[in-house]
C-alpha cells in the first residue's frame, strides 16, 4: 500500500505543476495594452478662435438640430455648410432660425428655401436663448465635425494589410479554457496509466495482500453510500438550499420589471431614429435637462419631421388623428419607481453628467424600448458608491472637495457627499 500511497502523492504533484504552469502561460499570454487609436482630427476653429462658443453651438447643434439638418447631405432641411455665407448676414440667419415662418415671408432666400424643400418647414425656435443661436451659427462656421475615424474591427485587415487582430479579453479567456481541457486530459491519462500500472505491479506481486485486494479489485458499495446518514444530511442540506434560492429569487423579483417592454400603441423604433438617425435623446425627451422627468414626447415633436416624411404610413394617420382630435398618443410608460422613491433626471444628466445608456442601457439597439436595468434600491446605491463626482467647473462642489482632500486620497465619490442619505431619495 505504501507504494500505491507514493504514487498517488507524485500524481497530486504532477497535477498542481500542471495546474501552475497553466496559469503562468495565461499570464503570459495577456496581449500588452493596444495603442489608444488616434483621436479625430479635430474641427477648424471658429472666426476669431471662440472654440468654447463653437463647442457649445455643436451641442445645441446636436440636441435640436441635428435630425433635420447636415453639414454636408440634405436631411429634412438644406445642408448647413457655408449656410453663414448664403445668407451673407448672421442677423439674418439669426432671424431665419428663430422665425422662419415670418421670415418666409419678408426675405426673397428664405422664401426660395421653402419653395425647395416644401411642404416641410423649421419650426420656430423662439424659445432658444440668443447665446444659443449664436453658438450654431459659430458651429456652422467651423465646417461641422470632422470625418470619423473607423473603429478597428477585430480580425479586420488595415489598408497596409496587416490584421487588427482580435479582442484581448475573448482571446485570453478562449486560451485559458483550452489550456485547462488540456491539463484535464492529460490527468486523465495519467490516471489510467497509474491504474494499469498498479494493476500489473499487484498481478506480479508474489505475496498480495487483501487490502491491495480490495483496493484495486473491490466493488463500491452503492447502498451503504445512499443509506449513510452523512449522506442523507448533506442531500438534505443541498435541497434546502436549493428550495431556499429559489424562494428568494421569486420573492426578491416582486416589483422588479427588468426586461419590461410592453406593446406601444404606434410601433417606435428606437433603433431606426436613435440609432440609424443618430437623433439625440434630448430633442424628443425635452426634460431630461430641466427636470425631474424626462417627459414623453409631445404629438408636436413627432410632426416635425412627420409632417414630410412618410406622410402616408398608416401608423402617421395616427399622429394626424391625434391633433385633429387634441388628444395625446397613449404611450405606455417602461421605466416606473414607487412612488416612494424621488429621482430628478436633470440632477444626473446636467449635473452629474451620467449618460442616457447607463441606466437605459444601448437603446439606439432597441427596435422596442425595454427596462434594463432593475432600478432596486441597491443597484442605485451601488451607483452612488461607485460614481465619481465631477466637480471640476462646479463652484458648488470646492468647498466639499477641499474637505474630502484633506481626509482621503481617494476621488470623491457620490456617497462622500450624502448619496447615501435615506432622505436623499426618501422624503
Amino acid at each position: 500500500m505504501s507504494e500505491m500511497k507514493t504514487i498517488y502523492s507524485s500524481i497530486l504533484r504532477f497535477s498542481a505543476y500542471l495546474i501552475l504552469l497553466t496559469l503562468s502561460l495565461n499570464v503570459l499570454a495577456q496581449d500588452p495594452a493596444a495603442p489608444a487609436a488616434p483621436a479625430p482630427a479635430a474641427a477648424p476653429a471658429a472666426p476669431g478662435g471662440d472654440e468654447a462658443l463653437a463647442k457649445q453651438g455643436e451641442a445645441v447643434f446636436n440636441a435640436n438640430c441635428k435630425q433635420c439638418h447636415g453639414f454636408n447631405e440634405v436631411v429634412v432641411g438644406p445642408a448647413l455648410k457655408d449656410a453663414h455665407k448664403r445668407w451673407n448676414d448672421d442677423k439674418k440667419l439669426k432671424n431665419f432660425i428663430k422665425y422662419p415662418q415670418k421670415t418666409i415671408n419678408t426675405d426673397a432666400y428664405a422664401k426660395a428655401l421653402y419653395e425647395k424643400y416644401k411642404p416641410s418647414i423649421m419650426p420656430n425656435h423662439d424659445a432658444l436663448p440668443d447665446a444659443d443661436i449664436d453658438a450654431v451659427i459659430a458651429y456652422i462656421k467651423t465646417g461641422g465635425p470632422a470625418p470619423a475615424v473607423a473603429a478597428a474591427v477585430p480580425g479586420a485587415t488595415s489598408p497596409d494589410g496587416k490584421s487588427s487582430g482580435g479582442s484581448a479579453d475573448g482571446g485570453t479567456v478562449t486560451f485559458l479554457l483550452a489550456a485547462l481541457l488540456i491539463v484535464l486530459l492529460l490527468i486523465i491519462g495519467v490516471l489510467a496509466m497509474l491504474v494499469s500500472v498498479l494493476t500489473r505491479m499487484v498481478q506480479n506481486k508474489p505475496n498480495v495482500s487483501d487490502d491491495e485486494k480490495e483496493f484495486l479489485f473491490g466493488k463500491i458499495q452503492w447502498n451503504v453510500l445512499f443509506s449513510s446518514p452523512i449522506f442523507k444530511g448533506v442531500a438534505t442540506l443541498i435541497l434546502v438550499v436549493i428550495l431556499f434560492k429559489a424562494g428568494f429569487d421569486q420573492v426578491y423579483a416582486i416589483g422588479i420589471q427588468q426586461g419590461y417592454a410592453p406593446t406601444q400603441p404606434i410601433p417606435f423604433s428606437h433603433k431606426l431614429h436613435a440609432g440609424m438617425y443618430e437623433i439625440d435623446c434630448n430633442y424628443c425627451h425635452t426634460g431630461v435637462n430641466r427636470g425631474k422627468s424626462a417627459t414623453i414626447p409631445s404629438v408636436n415633436i413627432c410632426l416635425n419631421c412627420h409632417n414630410a416624411i412618410k406622410t402616408q404610413s398608416p401608423y402617421m394617420q395616427k399622429l394626424y388623428a391625434a391633433v385633429e382630435n387634441n388628444e395625446p398618443i397613449k404611450w405606455v410608460r417602461v421605466h416606473n419607481l414607487p412612488d416612494l422613491a424621488y429621482f430628478n433626471h436633470a440632477q444626473h444628466v446636467k449635473v452629474g453628467g451620467i449618460e442616457c445608456t447607463k441606466c437605459h442601457g444601448n437603446v439606439q439597439e432597441m427596435e422596442v424600448i425595454e427596462q434594463h436595468s432593475t432600478l432596486t434600491m441597491g443597484w442605485c446605491i451601488n451607483c452612488h458608491r461607485e460614481t465619481v463626482v465631477k466637480a471640476e467647473g462646479n463652484a458648488y462642489y470646492d468647498k466639499l472637495l477641499a474637505m474630502h482632500n484633506k481626509q482621503s486620497k481617494e476621488p470623491m465619490k457620490v456617497a462622500n457627499i450624502g448619496g447615501l442619505e435615506c432622505s436623499k431619495c426618501h422624503y
